[in-house]
């Protein structure tokens, strides 16, 4: 039996947690609540957008890793990828993350 979290509960905590530390994120896609996976865009505006994808590490664990090579690109850019997932998984969720101040912490490694 797997011990992963739902999508649609995990993705209530994020924008809970990004709510609590005055973080603003938003729903910009909703998936299967149960079984969907998630994609994360952390827009840092300057910086530009990265868009994070759920990974398994090689030890097993959970992980994020960059879904463009750039890391971090343009917000075209970034929009056209989450338009190619959605189009392939119809459950998938994407939750945009505005973080100029880089204050938001994933919930696990970013694996490069």
């Amino acid at each position: 039996m797997s011990d992963r979290i739902k999508a649609g509960i995990w993705v209530q905590a994020q924008l809970r947690i990004c709510d609590m530390n005055f973080i603003s994120a938003m729903v910009v896609r909703k998936g299967d609540p149960d079984a969907g996976s998630v994609l994360l865009k952390l827009n840092r505006f300057n910086e530009g957008c990265a868009v994070l994808t759920p990974v398994t590490t090689i030890e097993g664990e959970r992980g994020w890793m960059h879904g463009l090579k750039d890391g971090y690109v343009d917000e075209r850019t970034c929009d056209a990828y989450i338009i190619r997932q959605t189009e392939r998984d119809p459950d998938l969720w994407v939750i945009e993350i505005e973080d100029p101040k880089k204050q938001y912490e994933l919930d696990a490694e970013l694996v490069q």
